[in-house]
């Protein structure tokens, strides 16, 4: 009998394919696929390139210290299910462990071509597995060692298809919980087809008591995410993903989206929980007229490390991407921004802009910003900012000159900062941001409610947006 838990140093490739690949009655490309990701992931380094090696935090984890799940349930506490009950809007998709529920998903939907399913589950429907044959080969897993990791040994994910012109007005919402022991490989892809639109809202979750459980029996828990999505032509894609895992987890994700001609692609990824983040987004725009915006939001304290890298590649001519970050850092956290555009030389009339910022509580925290550009071509516009600064102890004095307490001040002085990021994001992803900036900053549980703080945040965003609307329409009248 196998055990339900294996180190990293336990699969060859002889157990790659036993363990994982006859195990689940995989298909012979996948397990291949899974040999070659292993090999790239025993040969390749934390941080490929050297400009990177003395900043990366990714040497932090230990991988001796991992044991890779391969059976095992695991149930939502009461919070959980709380927070999955009170979601009352579009489809909710609960993940437990390796466990899979999804409510909210109408036979109409179905019977229209919506898929929504476990990954593992998707590799024994042809249909789907022919998908998933298909964008398989876009990835080359040879680019990034913990990307080869979560080909080599996921076992765990969803695959979502979302049919040609199918427009979904209400969100998908996943709700992922982590065991309170173990770690997970997971491999997320989502497809949208032709003319398609969909909003995905993905919550991030662990345990949140015995956070010290793990380090008391020398293993260290950990998730590794690969999330892929695959937009067609003239498709609508928003990713939202807030992360509030507890202390002890080490996160650890690649994302890539590959857009296709005239279609659009906004995610935002808000880190606020887990020991160790490191985070890296490629948005390959890859035809012609392709847009994508990346925003993210890390809000670290105590001993946190964030290590983020994002990457726009301008493939095809007049594409449009944005990428900004915002980075809020105390105690002896450190945060890590790398940032590159890359226009490509048949991306002629592209535009694309690049933007790190981080500020600085207090003197032991750390944060740099590293942006950068790759131009292949001309007729193109590309810029690129960066900043990291301390808390300007004027304001904090000016402030407190008004009335206001120093732990006032430089609460306002953090939502002010990042603020103009708030004002690009849709509107779920502002009002959930500043509710886990607030929880952060008071130091309550990273976990999204509809408590009394949450319907004050709600009542505050709609009452602006009416504000902007009598605005507009009186200005309209007048002409």
């Amino acid at each position: 009998m196998m055990e339900s838990a294996l180190p990293i140093s336990y699969f060859d490739d002889q157990k790659v394919r036993e363990v994982i690949g006859l195990r689940y009655n995989e298909p012979a490309w996948l397990i291949e696929s899974r040999v070659k990701a292993l090999s790239n992931y025993r040969t390749l380094p934390d941080e490929r390139s050297p400009l990177f090696n003395k900043y990366t935090t990714a040497n932090l984890l230990d991988t001796n210290r991992l044991m890779i799940m391969l059976d095992g349930t695991h149930e939502l506490d009461d919070e959980l299910k709380r927070r999955r009950d009170e979601i009352r809007k579009g489809i909710v998709i609960t993940q437990a462990g390796r466990s899979i529920e999804v409510k909210g998903l109408s036979k109409s939907l179905e019977e229209e071509g919506l898929v929504i399913k476990g990954i593992m589950d998707a590799l024994k429907d042809d249909e789907s597995v022919e998908i998933i044959r298909r964008v398989s080969s876009r990835i080359d897993t040879g680019e990034d060692k913990f990307l080869a990791l979560e080909h080599a040994l996921f076992n765990s994910g969803l695959f979502i298809y979302v049919p040609k012109g199918m427009v979904l007005d209400e969100p998908i919402t996943i709700i992922r919980s982590l065991p309170s022991d173990g770690t997970l490989v997971e491999r997320n892809i989502v497809y949208a087809d032709v003319s398609s639109r969909v909003r995905i809202v993905q919550e991030l979750y662990s345990g949140y008591s015995g956070d010290d459980n793990n380090a008391s029996n020398g293993t260290q828990q950990a998730y590794f995410e690969s999330n892929e999505c695959y937009i067609a032509d003239n498709a609508d894609v928003e990713f939202i993903t807030t992360q509030g895992m507890s202390s002890n987890i080490a996160y650890f994700t690649n994302r890539k989206a590959f857009i296709a001609r005239d279609a659009r692609f906004n995610s935002y990824l808000g880190l606020f929980g887990g020991t160790l983040s490191r985070c890296k987004v490629d948005n390959m725009l890859e035809g012609f007229g392709a847009s994508a915006e990346h925003f993210n939001i890390i809000f670290g304290d105590g001993t946190q490390a964030f290590d983020l890298t994002a990457n726009m590649m301008h493939l095809e001519a007049s594409t449009r991407g944005r990428v900004l970050s915002k980075a809020i850092v105390k105690d002896t956290s450190r945060s890590l921004f790398k940032g590159m555009i890359n226009i490509g030389k048949d991306a002629k009339g592209s535009e694309s802009y690049l933007a790190g910022h981080a500020i600085i509580l207090n003197k032991g925290a750390r944060a740099d910003s590293i942006p950068a550009l790759e131009i292949e071509t001309n007729e193109v516009k590309a810029t690129h900012s960066a900043s990291v600064a301390q808390i300007d102890e004027e304001q904090i004095f000016y402030m407190m000159s008004r009335g206001m307490s120093r732990d006032e001040a430089k609460r306002a002085i953090v939502f002010g900062f990042i603020e103009p990021l708030l004002k690009r994001l849709s509107m779920d992803a502002r009002i959930y941001t500043t509710y886990l900036v607030d929880c952060k900053w008071r130091g309550r549980q990273l976990m999204l409610r509809s408590d009394d703080v949450m319907r004050e945040i709600w009542e505050v965003e709609e009452e602006s947006r009416r504000i902007e609307s009598d605005i507009f329409e009186k200005h309209y009248k007048y002409r």
